[in-house]
Formats: structure tokens, C-alpha cells, sequence
């Protein structure tokens, strides 16, 4: 059992036997710690169930959901069948929100090309990944139940389609600890038009309070309300935090609540950010080579200065970093929607890859390339609604990729049919992309768990399986 389960039941157990007048609170808490769990340092390192082959994750998430015909699925077959009807047997009864079951083939709307020693074909639109596709492990056959947009992202980051589970950095904080005490183990940023699942989406559910992410802001201060007070230096701050502290303390040995060592933990962070912040946001020290890898100015939100961000943070300690870019939903206008996001993301998801393996950091550090599901094959156009030339939600197949942290590179995994429109080989679901990301973090995914309402949980809920031919 996890040692902060064993924290959570003691605490029920203290309340109980306080509540039957037995005054054994202190004598549980003594158990407590002499039984290993470290309730004063819920973020203390922990060995994962086997040797990992990542220390961290970053995910860069596409919200919206890309179109993976415009991007990734090269399907000459659409461009041969574009005007025409998708056969019957093809729809198989699938009804969509916004099209018509006879809705015309939309053909790509660019180019394909053969790229690296592995030959993997890349859109146009996509240059800069193009040029790493030999370090890219393409999965080109993820499928998800869920197609509408905040369902399908919790699903995808919590492991469920409704608010109130972990996220998947919620998880691995639990699991590995942190390697950081001025930084949050599990960072946060949002550079796109917002996101449908919202905070959800980095929760830590019922997880103990300290393992949840925290979210940076795109300009100004990095976090809201960090910095002390006019008329408040260092000195008094630090004086009024160990006093706070001290009370805490002694309430903690009274009553046994975990949140309470939270709430100690979230202050001596806020202290420490109030230094560690400033720096890490600043990006006046990055050479003038890095800066133009990554396509980015260093006072200017964006994407690139995002994923510069995340390795700044990756190689300062933080665990999990997920970069959120809403703006794929492309029911309109297919080709200047995915034109407009790749111009904003390709270059710097490209340039994170790159900056990652010349520093040595790529081998342990597992990056997630992806959105909430896919598009279709057909098109969508409604006057009403001024639609035109767009593609509807598509749940049942799509393309995600991989790169470093046990994974193999210049691999393609999965095949659909001729219109990309079924799974035909090597399907993944959701649950088993997550069982995988945990696995190269070095976990069963079956037990990695945490006790909740009277029994386990976990990310991967009672589905999922490591597909072990997306690992080197």
C-alpha cells in the first residue's frame, strides 16, 4: 500500500478513536511515522514498481482536437473520393452532430511527403516536426468513446469523462515524488482560446491536496498573489510563516488531518516561488541560438515561449509539465484552422524534441504530442450555423506521438482503412496510452492506486493495457 493511503485510513482511524473519547490521536501518529509514511513531506522521492525508463513527462495538448488528415493521415483515397457520398458500409449507422449521414468525402487539404530514414509521411503544414519524424513514435490509431471536447479531455488527462479524478501529473506526483522543493512538482501552462474541461483537467481529484498542478500564467506574474505584501520584507514574511507553521504543527498532532500538512506545504511553496518564479520566467539568459530554435520572444505569450518554459522546468526538477493549445476545432474553415495552429505549434513542439536531446534530457523525459480525439473524413458545411468546409468531432480514430522516455523513435504504430475513418490494426485506446505512459515512468498501471470511497482507483479506472510495441 502507498504510504499516503496508509496516511488517509490513520487519519480516519484517529478521528474515530478520538470521537470514542480513547484520546489515542498522538499514539497513531507515532504509529504513523514509525511505520515509514512521511506525512511531514508528502512529496519525498518514491521508487516506482520497476526501473523507469522516464523521470518526467511533458504532454503538449492540442485542445480542440487537430485534424489528423491535414497533419498526419496521408489518404490518397480521399483525394480520389472527395464530392462523393462515404459508403453506407463505411458510416455503419454512425450519426454525427453537425453533418448529415450522406455528407460528401472532404479530401486532404495539403500536401503529403515522405520524410527521414523511417520515410514517415508529414503534411506540409508541418516542416519543423518533419524534420524530427526519426525521433517521433506516430500512433495512428487512438480511439476514445467520448465526442464532445470536455469529456473527451478529462477522459484523456483524469482517466474519466466527468470532473473529480486525478490528472495523469496528479498520478505521477503520487507515485515518484517530487525532485524539486522551489518549484511545483506538477506545472501547468495554457496558451490557446481556453479549455472546455477547465481546472479539472490538472486536478488532483481525490488525491491529497499537494499533488495537484499548478497553472503559470502566460505574462505578468508568473502566479497570481505570490509576492509579498507592500511594506513586508523577507524577514517578518519568514517570521509570520514559522509562526503559522508552529500552529499547524501542533494541529496536526492533535488532530492527524493530512490537509493540514497541505496547507503547510502550499505556503513554504508559495515562499520559495516568490524567488524560483522570476528566474524561471525569465528568459533574458537563453541564448539567441535557442530563442530562434524555438521561434520565440522572451516577453511574448505564445506556444514557443511555453515549451521553452517546460524544459526550463524539466531540467530545474518538475516532474510533469502539460502545455494546453485550445483552438484545433476546425467545424469551419479546416485548412485555415490547422494553417494558423501549426504556424503557432510546430515549430516549438519540434524545437522542445531537439532542445531535449542535445541536452541529454530526451532519454528520460517522455514528450506526448495530442488532442482529445480526431476529425472526419467527411465535410462539414451548414449555412445556419456559416459553417463551411470543416470536419465534425471524430472519436474513433486518430494520431498522437511519442517521443524519448522508452519509446520507439521513427516508429508507426496502428493503421486505419482508406478513409481513415475505422481502426483496422493495432488499436489504442485511451486507457492503454495511458497505461503506457505509466508504464515508461516505471508503474503497473494496475497498481498504482489510491483508495477512495470504499475502493481503488486508478488513472486507467478498471480498463487499459501497455502497448508494447510503442516502447524500444
Amino acid at each position: 500500500m502507498h504510504p499516503l493511503q496508509r496516511l488517509a485510513i490513520a487519519s480516519t482511524r484517529r478521528q474515530f478513536l478520538r470521537g470514542c473519547g480513547l484520546g489515542l490521536g498522538q499514539v497513531a501518529l507515532h504509529g504513523l511515522l514509525a511505520d515509514g509514511a512521511s506525512p511531514g513531506d508528502p512529496q519525498a522521492p518514491r521508487p516506482p514498481h520497476f526501473p523507469a525508463r522516464a523521470r518526467r513527462v511533458v504532454q503538449l495538448f492540442m485542445g480542440g482536437a487537430p485534424s489528423q488528415f491535414e497533419l498526419f493521415a496521408d489518404k490518397p483515397q480521399l483525394a480520389r473520393l472527395a464530392g462523393q457520398p462515404v459508403p453506407p458500409s463505411i458510416l455503419g449507422g454512425q450519426r454525427y452532430a453537425f453533418i448529415r449521414p450522406d455528407a460528401a468525402v472532404l479530401g486532404p487539404q495539403y500536401r503529403f511527403r515522405r520524410h527521414g530514414q523511417s520515410g514517415i509521411a508529414v503534411s506540409e503544414v508541418l516542416p519543423h516536426t518533419a524534420a524530427i519524424v526519426d525521433q517521433l513514435c506516430f500512433v495512428h490509431s487512438v480511439h476514445t468513446e467520448q465526442f464532445n471536447h470536455a469529456p473527451a479531455q478529462l477522459l484523456l488527462q483524469t482517466g474519466f469523462a466527468q470532473p473529480g479524478r486525478p490528472a495523469l501529473g496528479s498520478w505521477a506526483l503520487y507515485g515518484l515524488g517530487a525532485e524539486t522543493r522551489d518549484l511545483p512538482a506538477f506545472v501547468v501552462m495554457s496558451t490557446g482560446s481556453g479549455l472546455s474541461g477547465g481546472a479539472a483537467l490538472w486536478s488532483n481529484g481525490f488525491l491529497p491536496g499537494s499533488f495537484g498542478g499548478v497553472r503559470l500564467r502566460d505574462q505578468g506574474p508568473p502566479i497570481l498573489d505570490v509576492d509579498s505584501p507592500a511594506g513586508i520584507d523577507v524577514r517578518a514574511q519568514r517570521d509570520a510563516l514559522d509562526a503559522i507553521t508552529a500552529l499547524d504543527e501542533l494541529a496536526l498532532e492533535r488532530h492527524g488531518e493530512a490537509d493540514i500538512r497541505t496547507h503547510v506545504s502550499a505556503y513554504e511553496m508559495a515562499f520559495r516561488l516568490q524567488a524560483s518564479a522570476p528566474e524561471l520566467t525569465d528568459l533574458r539568459g537563453e541564448s539567441p541560438a535557442t530563442l530562434a530554435l524555438y521561434g520565440c520572444e522572451p516577453d511574448q505569450p505564445s506556444f514557443a515561449r511555453a515549451c521553452l518554459l517546460a524544459r526550463r522546468l524539466l531540467e530545474r526538477g518538475v516532474r510533469c509539465v502539460t502545455i494546453f493549445h485550445e483552438g484545433w476545432d476546425a467545424h469551419s474553415d479546416v485548412a485555415g484552422n490547422v494553417a494558423d495552429n501549426a504556424r503557432a505549434t510546430d515549430r516549438a513542439s519540434a524545437a522542445l524534441v531537439l532542445d531535449l536531446q542535445r541536452r541529454g534530457m530526451l532519454d528520460d523525459t517522455l514528450v506526448v504530442w495530442g488532442g482529445e480525439f480526431g476529425r472526419t473524413p467527411m465535410v462539414e458545411s451548414n449555412p445556419a450555423l456559416g459553417r463551411k468546409l470543416g470536419r465534425d468531432h471524430h472519436p474513433q480514430a486518430y494520431t498522437m506521438w511519442l517521443a524519448g522516455g522508452g519509446v520507439r523513435a521513427g516508429h508507426q504504430h496502428g493503421t486505419t482503412d482508406e478513409l481513415g475513418f475505422h481502426i483496422v490494426d493495432g488499436a489504442v485506446h485511451v486507457h492503454d496510452l495511458q497505461a503506457t505512459v505509466l508504464h515508461c515512468l516505471g508503474f503497473d498501471h494496475e497498481r498504482l492506486t489510491f483508495q477512495h470511497a470504499g475502493r481503488d482507483y486508478r488513472l486507467t479506472d478498471v480498463h487499459g493495457r501497455v502497448v508494447h510495441q510503442l516502447l524500444a
